[in-house]
């Protein structure tokens, strides 16, 4: 069990948090770089399909028109802290390809129900905005229609595509304020790496503290259980104790400091019986 917990610190936790955190820094890069660039023609960022990834947030000027009846909602959007749903149009350009634009965002009206859409301008206009990447998509979270709105979870490219049945750019156009069409001004995120870091190395430093912890926990256990065997067993005597010497009614121990006898003291002691 700790091991698996020390391997997922390591091979999972750790590195997806490392990750957001090193694509976080990434974004921020290009969206501090964005804010000093001109703007540039959309068609010059996007000559395929999909725009080069180092390209988003890149200012561009995108000139088309606003494919009426064609406007999907983002649901389970928050903007300023506050539920929200983002706006999107797609924007047939004058080379004949059409791409997505995020108008902007609706605030839901009687809890969550989403509100009506004003329809975007007819004709031709010139946008500005930002290039953004298509965001994928979840198994299980598909196109929708609540209420004659079309809805969507995710702003993906391919799967609106196939929903309006419209051959869409992989990318969308993020709305500057004050543009032809725009609704509530999406902000640009706050430049700042946010946790990511500190809680990468927080899972290295779980990772390392499990295992070590687990052999703290073993040696005392068996420090422990060495002591109350010991104390079962009791200690080993070293020599067993001498008996004392078994005495007899007939005969009196001589004292240890006494003088060797004479021979006449033997005689009168044999004579007198002082010797039985």
């Amino acid at each position: 069990m700790v091991a698996g917990f020390a391997f997922m610190c390591f091979y999972v936790l750790a590195p997806w948090q490392l990750g957001k955190n090193t694509s976080t820094e990434h974004r921020n890069q290009l969206i501090a770089e964005s804010v000093e660039a001109e703007p540039v023609p959309l068609e010059s960022l996007i000559p395929g399909s999909a725009p080069n990834p180092d390209d988003e947030w890149r200012r561009v000027t995108a000139t088309g028109s606003y494919v009426q009846n064609s406007d999907i909602l983002v649901r389970l959007r928050s903007i300023g802290s506050e539920p929200a749903y983002e706006v999107l149009t797609p924007l047939q350009l004058t080379d004949g390809r059409a791409i997505l634009v995020n108008r902007g965002y609706v605030r839901p009206v009687q809890g969550t129900e989403a509100p009506p859409v004003g329809p975007p301008p007819a004709g031709q206009v010139t946008l500005d905005g930002r290039i953004r990447k298509s965001e994928g998509t979840v198994a299980g979270k598909d196109p929708i229609t609540e209420n004659g709105l079309r809805q969507v979870y995710f702003i993906d490219a391919g799967q609106i595509g196939d929903f309006i049945g419209i051959d869409l750019l992989d990318a969308y156009v993020q709305l500057e304020p004050d543009q032809p069409g725009g609704l509530g001004t999406i902000p640009l995120p706050q430049l700042d790496a946010g946790p990511y870091l500190s809680y990468g190395l927080q899972w290295l430093a779980f990772g390392i503290m499990a295992p070590l912890g687990l052999a703290y926990f073993v040696r005392a256990e068996l420090r422990e259980r060495r002591k109350e065997k010991v104390a079962a067993g009791g200690a080993s005597p070293t020599s067993a104790p001498v008996p004392a010497p078994k005495k007899t009614p007939f005969t009196r121990s001589k004292p240890a400091d006494s003088a060797p006898r004479t021979a006449a003291e033997a005689k009168m002691a044999d004579r007198y019986g002082k010797s039985r």
